[in-house]
């Protein structure tokens, strides 16, 4: 039996407010404040930086330190200017993730239905 539109819409809501108050009790027992999605790439950028820089390659050692501080020099500057960017582009890649995922369950529905449930009027042909 599948829902549609209200009931189905309803539904994700309530998913998204239980995974958002699961995740805000997260944060509160382990004592981290939510965090912004430029705070986030800060972080990615740093952890991504010291995983480089820690890399015992001779040549690769060398490279990646110089790749390192022209990424940081490439990235800081925005995050300063426009951190709110980050947060609508989280957003924004949620809200696509949201519609990719209800075109798939649209076609898993088309797919596993009974076929006299996805064909229009047909005609028997007896080749007898």
């Amino acid at each position: 039996m599948s829902e549609e539109g209200p009931a189905s819409d309803a539904w994700a809501k309530a998913c998204a407010e239980d995974l958002a108050a699961e995740k805000a009790r997260r944060r509160a027992e382990s004592g981290q404040p939510p965090t912004s999605a430029a705070d986030e790439l800060r972080k990615l950028v740093d952890v991504v930086a010291d995983k480089l820089s820690g890399m015992q390659s001779p040549l690769f050692g060398a490279a990646a330190s110089g790749m390192v501080q022209q990424v940081r020099a490439a990235v800081e500057p925005v995050i300063e200017r426009n951190p709110e960017v980050f947060d609508h582009l989280a957003a924004a890649g949620s809200e696509l993730l949201a519609a990719y995922r209800s075109a798939v369950e649209g076609h898993e529905r088309r797919w596993t239905s009974p076929p006299e449930e996805n064909q229009g009027p047909t005609e028997r042909i007896d080749l007898d």
